[in-house]
């Protein structure tokens, strides 16, 4: 019994710095989110109470919805890329061979650079003047001009974003499959070879499913990066042209500081969580189905 009461107390303390951790740095800014979101505030006058006012002000905001659309659309449109791009690439270079972890390497690499930085060096490649992108394709007579990429037409500064940011973020998600791919025992494999199925049988049919949880937590996880996507947009488009590539945490971010409505920009947040919140969770429902 006081064995067991010890361990419970060395547990705690080793909890403790974790504890500490996550109330002040996630927990209390949470509930001090919740409490902003009904008041109406801009830090130049004091806060001021007014209920659920915030909300239904969301709800019948329009670009609010565009923006939320938009960072939807995104996400759809960029999540299957990163998820098969990466697992290819997972299946092609699982064995621990020299040329394998050098090309693990290389795809990697762009992964410690921050998301900042890179936005402003492709911000650099696509431009119309100076940049590499379009030089590169007038020498190979894809185009006769300049093209303007970014801030001028929706789908074509969308398309450009999702080739920065899968050059960004594939190695995240591909070193996460490696992981999960070298964890299946080598005799499965062997096993499916004996049997007569081919390289495609053997990954679709046996390591699939085997590393299925793993393929659910990285979807989530890029999801989740989608759909709190800012910096990428706020430094290579700025939202432009007219706002349709303004993604929802950039619309929160221009109610919260620019506009200083603090209150609302909390609403937004809020009803943000509750999206992410829904995505966790059916994550999680997927992940329990599958490992039953």
């Amino acid at each position: 019994m006081y064995y067991a009461k010890r361990n419970r107390l060395i547990g705690l303390a080793y909890l403790a710095p974790a504890i500490v951790f996550v109330s002040l740095f996630t927990a209390y800014p949470f509930l001090q989110m919740v409490w902003v979101s009904f008041n109406n505030w801009s830090l130049i006058e004091p806060p001021r109470p007014v209920g659920l006012d915030n909300f239904t002000r969301a709800f019948t905001d329009r670009q609010f919805w565009t923006s939320l659309g938009y960072t939807l659309k995104y996400t759809l449109l960029i999540t299957p890329i990163l998820m098969l791009a990466g697992y290819l690439l997972a299946l092609l270079t699982a064995r621990n061979t020299p040329i394998n972890r050098l090309t693990r390497t290389l795809v990697f690499m762009p992964v410690v650079i921050g998301l900042g930085a890179s936005s402003l060096l492709w911000y650099w490649l696509y431009s119309p003047r100076f940049g590499l992108v379009n030089r590169f394709l007038e020498d190979l007579g894809v185009i006769r001009q300049p093209v303007v990429w970014l801030g001028t037409d929706t789908d074509l500064s969308t398309w450009a974003i999702i080739l920065s940011v899968v050059w960004k973020v594939l190695g995240f998600g591909m070193i996460l499959f490696v992981a999960a791919i070298q964890a299946v025992p080598a005799e499965v494999s062997e096993a499916a070879m004996v049997d007569g199925a081919t390289a495609w049988q053997r990954a679709w049919r046996v390591i699939v499913p085997l590393t299925m949880p793993t393929i659910l937590l990285v979807t989530l996880v890029s999801m989740i990066g989608s759909l709190l996507a800012f910096d990428q947009f706020f430094l290579m488009t700025a939202g432009q042209p007219r706002n349709l590539t303004a993604t929802a945490v950039f619309y929160v971010y221009l109610n919260s500081f620019p506009y200083l409505k603090l209150g609302y920009g909390a609403a937004l947040s809020l009803i943000l969580a509750v999206l992410i919140l829904f995505f966790t969770v059916a994550q999680v429902v997927v992940t329990r189905r599958v490992r039953m």
